[in-house]
């Protein structure tokens, strides 16, 4: 299983070779590095925790000696693994985008766009009132909420509140290139987040 984690710079085009076009999202890849291995003995699971540099060879090659401290990387992350593929892992490995080939299938998982507080027929896609007489202000009211008996709201009902930013994964994404040399991975179509985000790509 191959995984690496990047940042989503932006979406653009590419051309097939019959001339078709291709929407595509384009991921830089810093340097990943091995940090910890979980075990199934010590930690009760079997997983790999990766490092996501800032960039700055000084830090990589510091870390590779040693367990790295927490203000030489920004991010943390743990892919799980199974017992026979934790043993191709070891401690202070560096990751590079050419975990992944071209024609690969991916898994990618962000943090979805923020949309901030909204109302129900945004959140959940209520149809609303109907725009007739007697409905001047209730058009995109939520409707009654309680319940005769018992006298209460239930929990989970759908309502109005804060919307998006959540995990959101991608299953399926096809690679259509990738730059080695520039630390670049293009897949077809979109992923989660904003440009910028961090996105954790691990093989279907």
């Amino acid at each position: 299983m191959a995984f690496i984690i990047g940042k989503k710079l932006g979406m653009t085009k590419v051309f097939g070779q019959a001339g078709k076009s291709i929407p595509v999202t384009l991921i830089g890849v810093l340097p990943c590095l091995i940090s910890a291995i979980r075990t199934d003995e010590k930690d009760g699971y079997w997983a790999v925790q990766v490092n996501f540099s800032k960039g700055n060879s000084k830090e990589v090659a510091k870390s590779k000696k040693s367990h790295p401290r927490k203000d030489d990387f920004r991010f943390y992350r743990e892919f799980r693994l199974e017992r026979k593929a934790i043993s191709e892992h070891k401690v202070g490995l560096e990751i590079k985008s050419s975990v992944f080939k071209k024609g690969d299938t991916v898994d990618i998982r962000g943090i979805s766009k923020g949309k901030g507080f909204q109302g129900v027929v945004k959140r959940w896609g209520f149809h609303g009132s109907p725009a007739s007489h007697g409905h001047r202000h209730d058009n995109r009211a939520p409707g009654s909420i309680g319940s005769s008996f018992p006298q209460k709201v239930f929990r989970g009902l759908k309502m109005a509140g804060r919307m998006g930013a959540q995990k959101v994964t991608v299953k399926g994404l096809e690679v259509i290139e990738v730059d080695s040399d520039k630390s670049l991975i293009a897949v077809k179509g979109a992923v989660p987040g904003i440009p910028g985000g961090l996105l954790e790509i691990r093989s279907s």
